[in-house]
C-alpha cells in the first residue's frame, strides 16, 4: 500500500502539476523532441501536435473527436521479436494533465486502436495509449497468426506490456514526470488482457477494469466448438434468429422473478427446459423441434471432459434476444455466420493446428482442448487466481460481467472471481478485487437491462459521472483515496413487459450480493432496491 509520505508527494505532484506542463508556444516543440527519445527494442515514428477538435481516422467516426482539446500524437512501433510489428499510439493533452495514465484494451482478435475509448480519456485529462497487440485486421480475423507464433505472443500478453513499459516514458519525457496513477480498462478480448496484465505484471497498473474476460481463452472456444457442432453439424437442429424472439419470452414467462423488468434479475435461479416450447403440431417460430429442443439443451448445459471436469460453463438463460444477443453471437444470421463461429475457426485453424483447412466438424472436446491448451495456453490463457503481489502493492481490480452474455458465459467470470477467493482468502481479495454482476447485459453493453454505468471510462455516458454512477469512477476511487466501491447505479430505458418502455435505475451489488426489491415503492427506481445475499 503508498505510504502517507508517497500520498502526500503525490498530491503535491498534482496540485503544481500545471507549473509542469509544456506552454502552448513551446508543445510543438516538446512534442516533436519525443522523436528522439529511447525505448527498449521500440523507436518513435512520429510525434506531433493535433489542434483541438482537429482529429479525424478512417477506422471510426465520432463526434468526441470534434471535443478534443490540444494534444500530443506520438507513434511507436515496438519490435521485442523479429516477427513483432506492434503499433502503438500514445496521446498527451497540451494542457490540463491531471497526472493519470489510462491503458487501454482491444476486443476479439484485436488488430486495431481502440481512437473512441482514448479521446474519451484525452478529454478528461489523462494521458492514454493504445495497441493494435502486433498486427491489422478486424475483429474476428485471425490469419495474421498462420506460421506467425510471436506475433501470437504478442497477441497474447507481450504487446499491452509493451504498449505500458513505452506509453509512460513517453509521459515522463513530455510532462517531466511520470503518471502518478496508472489505469487499464477494457471489456471481452480487452478484459483478457485487464487480468494478463493483474497476473503477468502486477506492477503495471494502479487499477485495472476487466469486463466480461475471456480470460478462460482454450476453454471458452472449445466449448464454442462443441456448441458449433450441436448447430451445425446436422441442418434440422440449426435454430432461426427468427424463433429467438419466443426462446426469451418463454425463458421469462417460466423464470419470473417478482418483479417485471423485461429481463432476469439472478439468471443463475432459473431452471428453463427448452422442451416446453416443443411444437406439438405444425411447427412455427413460436415452438420448436425435437432436434431444436436439444441443441438448446447443449447451448445451456456446461461442458465436461471425459473425466467430468468443467471445461465451461453453459450459457445462462435469458440473454438470447436483441442486437447483442444468440443471432449476433451464436445462432447468426444463417447457418455458420455467427460471431462464435467465426472466433472458433479463426481460433483452431490460425492458432492451434496452423492449418487453414482445418474442419470444425473433426473436433472432439478432450484432444481439442489439450491440443489448444499445448499450443496456445501458456499465452492466452489469464487463470492464475493468485495476485498476491498485485494486492501486495495495493493496486485494484474491479471485474464486471454481464448476465445477459452471449459470448461468454457469466459463470466463467464467477468462477475466476471464487479461485481467487480460495487462493487469496476473502478478506484479502476483498481488499483488492470487487466483480459486479449486470443484469440484462450482454456482452459488454446492451441488452434489456439498464446498463449505463461508466464502464466506457472516464467521460463514459452516465447519470452521474461519479463513484456511485460509474464504475469506472469508482476504481479511481478505490485507487486514489482508499475508499472502496459500494453499490453502484446503472440506468438505461428498457422495455418491459408489463409497464412498456420505462427508464431504470438499479443498484449494481458487489457479488455475491444481488439487488433485491424491497417491496414497496417504484420498482424502477434504485433506491427501492438494496444489495442482499441470495
Amino acid at each position: 500500500m503508498r505510504s502517507s509520505q508517497h500520498a502526500w508527494s503525490g498530491f503535491v505532484c498534482l496540485l503544481f502539476l500545471a507549473a509542469f506542463l509544456p506552454h502552448s508556444s513551446s508543445a510543438q516543440a516538446s512534442c516533436t523532441s519525443i522523436t528522439n527519445l529511447s525505448l527498449p527494442h521500440s523507436h518513435v515514428l512520429s510525434a506531433q501536435v493535433i489542434p483541438a477538435g482537429t482529429f479525424s481516422t478512417t477506422q471510426v467516426s465520432s463526434p468526441i473527436f470534434k471535443q478534443l482539446p490540444a494534444f500530443c500524437r506520438v507513434i511507436v512501433q515496438a519490435q521485442p521479436s523479429a516477427d513483432s510489428q506492434i503499433m502503438i499510439e500514445v496521446w498527451l493533452p497540451v494542457t490540463g494533465w491531471t497526472g493519470r495514465f489510462l491503458g487501454r484494451g482491444n476486443g476479439g482478435f484485436a488488430g486495431w486502436i481502440d481512437y473512441t475509448g482514448m479521446a474519451n480519456a484525452v478529454l478528461y485529462g489523462y494521458a492514454t495509449a493504445a495497441t493494435d497487440t502486433g498486427h491489422t485486421g478486424t475483429v474476428s480475423d485471425a490469419s495474421w497468426a498462420l506460421g506467425h507464433p510471436q506475433k501470437i505472443i504478442d497477441f497474447g500478453y507481450r504487446a499491452v506490456h509493451e504498449m505500458s513499459i513505452s506509453s509512460k516514458a513517453v509521459v515522463l519525457d513530455f510532462y517531466g514526470l511520470a503518471p502518478h496513477y496508472s489505469y487499464f480498462a477494457a471489456c471481452s478480448d480487452g478484459g483478457r488482457e485487464a487480468l494478463m496484465e493483474a497476473q503477468r505484471y502486477p506492477l503495471d497498473y494502479d487499477g485495472i477494469l476487466a469486463g466480461d474476460p475471456a480470460n478462460n481463452w482454450t476453454h471458452l472456444m472449445s466449448k464454442g466448438a462443441i456448441d458449433a457442432q450441436a448447430l451445425l453439424i446436422n441442418p434440422s437442429s440449426y435454430i432461426s434468429a427468427s424463433k429467438i424472439p419466443a426462446i426469451t419470452s418463454a425463458v421469462l414467462a417460466a423464470c419470473n422473478q417478482g418483479v417485471t423488468t423485461g429481463y432476469l434479475n439472478d439468471p443463475s435461479q432459473c431452471k428453463f427446459n427448452p422442451a416446453v416450447m416443443l411444437c406439438h403440431g405444425a411447427e412455427t417460430d413460436q415452438c420448436l423441434t425435437q432436434a431444436e429442443v436439444a441443441t438448446m439443451s447443449r447451448l445451456y448445459a456446461s461442458a465436461f471432459d471425459a473425466n467430468n471436469l468443467l471445461v465451461f460453463p453453459g450459457l445462462p438463460p435469458g440473454g438470447e434476444d436483441g442486437i447483442n444477443g444468440w443471432s449476433s453471437w451464436i445462432t447468426g444470421s444463417a447457418p455458420g455466420k455467427s460471431g462464435m463461429f467465426s472466433y472458433i475457426q479463426g481460433f483452431f485453424k490460425d492458432m492451434v493446428y496452423q492449418n487453414p483447412n482445418w474442419d470444425f466438424k473433426t473436433f472432439t472436446l478432450d484432444q481439442g482442448l489439450k491440443d489448444a491448451i499445448a499450443q496456445t495456453g501458456a499465452v492466452l490463457d489469464a487463470n492464475t487466481p493468485n495476485l498476491s503481489v498485485f494486492a501486495s502493492k495495493g493496486h485494484r481490480l474491479i471485474l464486471y460481467q454481464g448476465w445477459d452474455d452471449p459470448a461468454i458465459s457469466a459463470q466463467s467470470t464467477i468462477n475466476y472471481y471464487n479461485s481467487v477467493v480460495t487462493t487469496l482468502g476473502a478478506s484479502s481479495t476483498n481488499s483488492t478485487v470487487r466483480l459486479y454482476m449486470v443484469p440484462g447485459m450482454q456482452h459488454c453493453w446492451g441488452g434489456p437491462g439498464p446498463t449505463n454505468f461508466g464502464a466506457g471510462g472516464p467521460a463514459a455516458n452516465v447519470v452521474g459521472n461519479d463513484a456511485q454512477h460509474s464504475i469506472y469512477k469508482a476504481l479511481e476511487t478505490w485507487v486514489e483515496k482508499r475508499i472502496p466501491p459500494q453499490a453502484i447505479i446503472t440506468s438505461g430505458t428498457v422495455n418491459d413487459t408489463v409497464l412498456g418502455t420505462v427508464q431504470i435505475t438499479r443498484p449494481l451489488c458487489a457479488y455475491p450480493l444481488i439487488a433485491k426489491y424491497k417491496g414497496t415503492g417504484d420498482s424502477t427506481t434504485a433506491t427501492n432496491w438494496a444489495c442482499a445475499a441470495k
